[in-house]
């Protein structure tokens, strides 16, 4: 069912229990979760003018990241960026524990963890690029 293999001292695990039809269902259960949320909802259902395009779009993007089908030709960093006046470090927070309570329930405990595992990394790299400042070059005549 799994075929573990190294690269460098790392157990990859690759997962062949993921389908197509898993994703869809995972993708569908976890925006509606999404959109009835508090903190969420405002901005998601903002965000998006049409829900049935918006999940095949979000279905492709995890078929991509998760079975490698290459099916996803968006841009996600470009998404966020239109909305980064109403995003915060904090929704990221809440959409990781939705994301992390929904694949848990759907999926099997190794796909889950994989799927939360990705979901983690994509959320810290589009935070880096959304929020990352560095501090003011100081002045090294003023000094």
């Amino acid at each position: 069912m799994y075929s573990y293999y190294m690269i460098g001292a790392r157990i990859v695990d690759e997962l062949d229990n993921i389908d197509e039809q898993d994703l869809s269902r995972l993708v569908d259960r976890f925006y509606a979760r999404v959109r009835q949320d508090p903190a969420l909802g405002p901005v998601f259902n903002d965000a998006v003018a049409d829900w049935p395009e918006h999940l095949e779009k979000l279905t492709d993007f995890w078929s991509s990241v998760m079975l490698r089908t290459g099916r996803y030709k968006g841009n996600p960093l470009a998404a966020h960026f239109r909305q980064r006046p109403r995003l915060s470090p904090a929704l990221f927070e809440r959409w990781l524990a939705l994301w992390e309570e929904t694949t848990a329930e759907l999926m099997p405990p190794a796909a889950a963890a994989e799927l939360q595992t990705k979901a983690a990394r994509i959320a810290e790299s589009l935070q880096i690029a959304l929020f990352f400042k560095l501090p003011p070059v100081r002045d090294h005549k003023a000094a």
